[in-house]
């Protein structure tokens, strides 16, 4: 090295560029084959991903229109409908909630007495409430399982791209 040259980056005395391994130009067979298989194990697990939350979804659907719930006729949306999707799950959640309230007169089941005769109605609402929300809950998770799924499916395919061999 004369005196007016500086070494910019660590190892470019030998040649080496900055953060590279000696030997291995980038673009390497190596490099692109590990690229390659990243994407492959990326959209492995994509799929592994959307098939489970597609899975879920069909589970609680079926086990939700296994109930035979109807949507109630006063419901604000769904009046009359078969409960079988998160929509219909949360407007039955929601007017179980309207009437329990009405049969309370306005009342939690925590602000009613011991000895109220609501109080079991009450109490019976706020359970199939919360059953009906956990099945919202469960379609939600699996919508975003089956979201996440396809994005990394997508990227996956994206590493696969460049990691693929180019011809000249």
């Amino acid at each position: 090295m004369t005196s007016t040259q500086v070494p910019d980056a660590p190892g470019a005395l030998r040649g080496q560029a900055s953060g590279r391994r000696r030997g291995k130009p980038a673009g390497s067979a190596q490099g692109d084959r590990r690229v390659s298989l990243l994407g492959t194990l990326v959209v492995a697990a994509g799929v592994v991903l959307a098939l489970s939350g597609a899975g879920t979804w069909a589970m609680v659907q079926s086990s939700l229109a296994g109930e035979n719930i109807t949507v109630a006729d006063d419901a604000a949306r769904f009046a009359g409908q078969q409960v079988n999707g998160p929509l219909t799950a949360y407007y039955e959640a929601d007017i179980i909630e309207h009437h329990a309230l009405e049969a309370s007169g306005g009342k939690t089941y925590a602000e009613l007495d011991r000895d109220d005769p609501a109080r079991a109605t009450v109490m019976t609402g706020s359970f199939l409430r919360a059953s009906l929300f956990t099945s919202v809950v469960s379609f939600g998770i699996a919508a975003m399982a089956m979201g996440l799924g396809l994005l990394f499916a997508l990227i996956g395919f994206a590493l696969r791209a460049v990691g693929s061999p180019r011809t000249a």
